[in-house]
């Protein structure tokens, strides 16, 4: 033993591991190693045997031993003897070295993909190109580009902390507040129009109030023509462009905003089948230019079909009928007859949600790949799980088991069918091949699957697709899945992710929608799987080829799942779905909902996007108590808050957050009247509505990270975010700059709800720098809101807040609008997919 455990250290350098396989040691060390496993019947030599794998895990770790292992069939001999040894746990230490080394030679290959490239190309404005996000260097794909969430670090604390230590800006003439403008101080005219709260005249608002109108009347009242210029890529290129000084409230929302305006109380089922109508009337005058460019604005939309189950068909939507059913329930949804049978079936018991109004919605939304069909969980709506459930508990050694499966199947290529059954770049190979095979679709909004390969008969490989214009951010997905057999564990492999670690391998399981559930009364997204582990595959990047980064690894999350019923339509996620249709028809609703008299609710158009769709800007304050001249000047002079989310698409969590948070400002709980009588909510509720349409997880249809792009920000490549930093110089050219900004984002790797703010202090100290306390003032205010949140917000955690500012961080929102608008209470809110470790909501879990 002590032989061998010297033999091993000597082996750790790479001049002595070249020589021992150059002098043919590696041979010799395998078969010393078949005999000790073979004879050690009683396991009385484990450290020998764990000896002689250190030997060979040395020798691995350079090239020449890794191709020397693979020709002396090291692989198969460490798999045999590596099954051998799994029904004893006390053979762990030799069982986990083996893997390690069967994990290190694994021969590497690209992914099964023409390129690495997203399938969908938007062509850019002007002379702009697409440009590879990993160009730059690679050690921003480490870091920088590849964060999940708005500010997320690396989950290893140690490693966290030294890089975060070594990324402070320790400039202070950086870190001090210095007021500026990116842009032409004329051009902030234009956003006067944004502001209508600060020049209404209440006594018409207030005469209209005070007649008994319902709200169907006050619908039908709003005029047809636009309130003002949208501003688009082509409206700003002129220096002498302006916004006509005319307010929303006296000529009412954009048209594209109000094209489906139905009483909430003047439902019925009749009207709630009208789907289908194309003959909504649109205004001319004033159009946009970008609806000019597109006159088909809306187009034709069908639902998925249903489940193919010609017994489970007739029992659910013709019970009273002996004779069989003869069509399918696939064609039966092109018939509004059917469409109307099937909205018959909505319970409306689904709050904030409508059929109708999404579907009127999705008709106007503008796609790369021009959607045809809508996800049944998104038009149909969901309902809170009926029950709460703890996070999954980890079976032992589930990740070492399915990486000694994906070694199988190199070792027994037989066994493997490797049949493409979905492929968005040949749309061919969409359709099964053979029966018993799941059918999979993913080309619905929000919707990301690129590609997937049957494996085994149970289990399928998945590829995602990269965000639209870029080779990367494979992350979030979202797809359906049908034909599938009750009582069998379906295995999924999502073999391109990106993240070094993942909630994945701490109880996060992915969401499952059931139609056949919903269609029953059970309209739910509930976690669902089991052996769900997350680790690096042996698949890498094509860098020759200039498309990503050398040396890039891909990770897999596998997960497997028992689906309720035979033959149903399910649909898969990375996180609860919130798609741009959900968002806008949840305005709309919001709108006709709230009471008029107490809250003063605007929705108007920041920009029109890349792509075409509408970017909503909602202000929601408290109407005036009267119109005395006290009562209007506190109106007008109350501070602004300005709230953002979803500039990650990725990050779903942060719109169900932002749903919430419009959802109680327009409520009549004593608290939200207090907070509109207080401030003037700014609220831009989805920042990239291009990348939520198109599926991506973390960038727009330019291929760019939006929340890096706020310190130079382009009026033609990144719109949302020029106006939404314009809309922010003019309130601070005003004197108004807001009180409190926050965006919100999501965390892939921590738990709880927390805060990141900005400190020139707490990140000086954190750098180990010298603070001069009377040359360096600060107000602490910038701790207040955090701390009211960690008193009264049971997910909230104080501890997990931060207030340093890093300089890979510069062009982010929170520190562009601390530095240069001069909020001191700027702030990314993050919050996270999967469960919290404190207070009300704590999830008690352990690891088997």
């Amino acid at each position: 033993r002590a032989a061998i455990e010297a033999l091993a250290a000597l082996l750790k350098s790479k001049s002595n591991s070249r020589q021992a396989v150059s002098r043919g040691y590696l041979g010799g060390l395998l078969r010393l190693y078949q005999d000790w496993h073979h004879n050690d019947i009683s396991n009385n030599y484990i450290y020998i045997r764990r000896g002689l794998l250190l030997c060979l895990k040395h020798i691995t770790n350079i090239q020449l031993g890794r191709e020397t292992f693979l020709g002396s069939q090291g692989m198969k001999i460490l798999f045999t003897s590596v099954q051998d040894c799994l029904s004893c746990k006390n053979l762990d230490p030799i069982i986990n070295t083996a893997t390690q080394i069967l994990r290190k030679c694994y021969p590497k290959e690209y992914l099964p993909v023409k390129t690495v490239r997203s399938s969908y190309f938007f062509p850019l404005p002007g002379n702009a190109k697409a440009e590879s996000p990993c160009e730059a260097s690679e050690g921003k794909w480490l870091k920088s580009d590849y964060e999940s969430d708005g500010e997320e670090d690396l989950d290893n604390e140690d490693v966290e902390s030294k890089e975060e230590d070594y990324d402070l800006e320790t400039d202070v003439n950086k870190l001090r507040s210095r007021p500026m403008l990116d842009r032409p101080e004329e051009e902030l005219g234009q956003y006067e129009a944004m502001c209508p709260e600060l020049s209404h005249n209440f006594q018409e608002l207030e005469s209209e109030s005070e007649e008994e109108k319902s709200l169907e009347e006050r619908t039908e009242s709003f005029p047809s023509t636009s309130s003002h210029v949208i501003p688009s890529a082509t409206s700003v290129k002129h220096p002498n462009y302006r916004w006509r000084n005319r307010s929303v409230t006296e000529t009412g929302p954009d048209p594209g905003e109000q094209d489906f305006k139905v009483p909430l109380q003047s439902w019925t089922k009749k009207e709630k089948c009208r789907w289908d109508q194309t003959g909504e009337k649109r205004g001319t005058a004033d159009a946009d230019p970008c609806e000019e460019e597109c006159p088909a604005r809306s187009h034709v939309l069908t639902l998925r079909p249903l489940p193919n189950d010609a017994a489970w068909y007739k029992k659910m939507f013709y019970p009273q009928c002996e004779a069989s059913v003869n069509s399918s329930p696939g064609e039966r949804l092109e018939n509004s007859d059917f469409v109307a049978n099937l909205l018959e079936k909505h319970q409306d018991d689904i709050p904030f949600h409508s059929p109708c109004f999404y579907m009127a919605k999705a008709k106007g939304v503008k796609s790369i790949p021009d959607y045809k069909d809508l996800a049944l969980p998104d038009f149909w709506g969901h309902q809170p799980p009926p029950h709460s459930k703890p996070t999954l508990e980890r079976s032992y050694g589930v990740q070492r088991n399915k990486v000694l499966d994906d070694i199988r199947r190199l070792l027994e290529p037989r066994e493997v069918i490797g049949r493409t059954v979905f492929d968005l770049d040949e749309p061919s190979h969409s359709s099964p091949g053979a029966p018993g095979c799941l059918t999979f679709f993913s080309k619905f909004e929000c919707g990301n699957l690129r590609k997937a390969i049957q494996v085994r008969e149970f289990e399928y490989d998945l590829i995602l697709n990269a965000d639209v214009n870029s080779n990367q951010h494979h992350q979030w997905f979202y797809f359906e899945v049908r034909d599938m057999k009750l009582a069998v564990s379906y295995r999924f492999n999502i073999i391109n992710c990106e993240k070094f670690n993942s909630q994945f391998n701490y109880g996060m399981q992915p969401v499952m929608y059931s139609v056949k559930e919903a269609l029953q009364g059970r309209p739910h997204w509930l976690r669902a799987g089991h052996d769900i582990c997350y680790y690096k595959n042996h698949y890498y990047c094509n860098a020759l080829a200039g498309e990503g980064v050398r040396g890039k690894f891909y990770y897999t999350l596998t997960f497997s799942i028992k689906f309720p019923h035979k033959d149903d339509v399910c649909y898969l996620a990375y996180h609860y779905p919130y798609t741009y249709s959900t968002m806008m028809s949840h305005l709309d609703i919001l709108e006709q909902t709230r009471n008029p008299k107490k809250v003063y609710w605007r929705q108007q158009t920041l920009c029109q996007t890349l792509g075409g769709n509408g970017c909503p800007l909602l202000t929601i304050t408290a109407m005036p108590e009267s119109k005395k001249r006290d009562d209007l000047e506190q109106f007008y002079s109350r501070p602004y808050v300005f709230l953002m989310a979803r500039v990650h698409p990725g990050e779903s969590n942060a719109s169900w957050v932002m749903k919430g948070t419009l959802e109680f400002l327009v409520s009549t709980d004593p608290i939200a009247d207090l907070l509109r009588k207080c401030f003037i909510f700014k609220i831009v509720p989805m920042l990239n509505p291009d990348g939520v349409i198109n599926g991506n997880h973390r960038c727009s249809l330019s291929g760019d990270d939006l929340n890096r792009q706020w310190s130079a920000p382009s009026s033609q490549l990144h719109p949302t975010i020029y106006h939404a930093k314009g809309l922010l110089y003019y309130l601070r050219s005003l004197g108004r700059a807001p009180l409190v900004f926050c965006d919100y984002h999501g965390h892939s790797q921590k738990k709880n709800v927390f805060l990141y703010g900005c400190s020139i202090k707490e990140t000086l100290w954190q750098a180990g720098c010298m603070v001069d306390t009377a040359v360096i003032t600060e107000d602490v205010g910038y701790r207040t809101l955090p701390k009211i949140l960690d008193k009264v917000a049971p997910a909230f955690v104080m501890n997990s807040c931060s207030f340093l500012v890093e300089k890979s961080r510069e062009s982010t929102a929170r520190v562009v609008v601390w530095k240069e608008m001069g909020v001191l209470r700027s702030y990314t809110m993050e919050s996270t997919y999967c469960s919290c470790s404190h207070g009300l909501y704590k999830v008690s879990k352990t690891f088997k």
